[in-house]
């Protein structure tokens, strides 16, 4: 038994994280999460108090982090602003948490010489054009192309920087879009489900031709603990599910699984620099380490996601008017 740090262990792939270590390992967790608008302790409900611990705080405060850290065995860095569009109203907090809050955490676990793994972006290579037939791979050129992803991409090589000067052992990890339970109704899938259990027509950037290849959570978090626990130090996996599909498409088949008209929905304008494709070839993950992704279908994912939404109103009401007033100020 050991004691893993979960930072931004109360958001949402972070708390599904922390859901699956408990189920899956005898670790103690201690969640580091500074309780943002995104955090939501309700998606810790239920988890065993006695190995599982929150600790309010900011990873941009060195002081808060090197406590945690200190006596830690393992470090998982889910921590992150990681909204695009909030990312190009304001830039900073993204500078302070992704790149100030990497660096802290790096330093720390320097010091306490503690095992740390480093969450990352598909976002950090760009895009792809739609009929373009290659994948991001580990060796892609980064290329971000949002205030979101350049810090994304600059935290990166912050690990990679402290691997080589100071034998850090981290690795890192590069995943595709994730969906399923306990996703802030910001986010595009959430959004349109909850649109819809509200009777209220979902929103399509632009021509709804982009292109993400999606993961379920579960899949990314099996992922993220056999690098953790196989993955070869210094090392970057990407993690996909082989889940390319259209938002257009995305939309639709919501509407579907929901019993609706597949084309009630409105089209908005697209928003800025919105990145055409993104595509995951994780076939170092599947080789090396001997990983796939239980949701092999899309379409199965997803309905197993509209039943989570449907079933845990009362996880995401509290926050849907004040996300959907921000969304209305903008005409999106």
């Amino acid at each position: 038994m050991g004691t893993t740090v979960v930072t931004g262990g109360a958001g949402f792939i972070g708390s599904n994280y922390v859901r699956h270590l408990i189920q899956h390992t005898d670790d103690d967790v201690i969640v580091l999460d500074a309780m943002t608008y995104a955090a939501n302790e309700s998606s810790l409900a239920g988890l065993p108090g006695q190995r599982v611990r929150l600790v309010r705080g900011d990873i941009a405060d060195a002081e808060v982090v090197d406590a945690v850290v200190k006596g830690a065995d393992v470090v998982v860095h889910f921590a992150a602003e990681s909204h695009n569009d909030n990312s190009l109203n304001d830039p900073s907090p993204f500078i302070q948490t992704n790149l100030v809050g990497t660096f802290n955490l790096l330093e720390a676990v320097r010091r306490h010489e503690v095992r740390y793994h480093h969450i990352s972006t598909d976002e950090v290579y760009g895009d792809l054009e739609l009929d373009d037939p290659n994948r991001f791979q580990e060796t892609t050129p980064y290329r971000p192309s949002s205030p979101y992803s350049a810090s994304k991409a600059g935290s990166d090589h912050l690990v990679r920087a402290w691997v080589r000067s100071f034998d850090v052992r981290a690795t890192i990890s590069n995943c595709s879009n994730n969906y399923g339970p306990r996703q802030h109704v910001e986010k595009f899938i959430p959004r349109q489900i909850t649109n819809v259990i509200d009777g209220v027509r979902p929103r399509l950037y632009g021509a709804g031709l982009n292109v993400r290849d999606w993961i379920h959570v579960d899949d990314h978090n099996s992922a993220v603990l056999a690098i953790v626990e196989r993955g070869r130090i210094g090392e970057t996996y990407l993690i996909g599910a082989d889940g390319e599909m259209d938002n257009k498409s995305v939309i639709q088949m919501i509407l579907r699984l929901m019993g609706a008209d597949e084309h009630a929905y409105d089209h908005v304008n697209d928003r800025p620099g919105h990145d055409l494709r993104y595509a995951i070839d994780s076939t170092k993950l599947r080789t090396e380490l001997g990983w796939a992704p239980q949701y092999r279908n899309f379409e199965e994912g997803l309905a197993a996601t509209i039943d989570w939404y449907r079933r845990n109103e009362a996880w995401w009401r509290p926050m849907k008017a004040a996300t959907e007033a921000k969304y209305a100020k903008t005409g999106q």
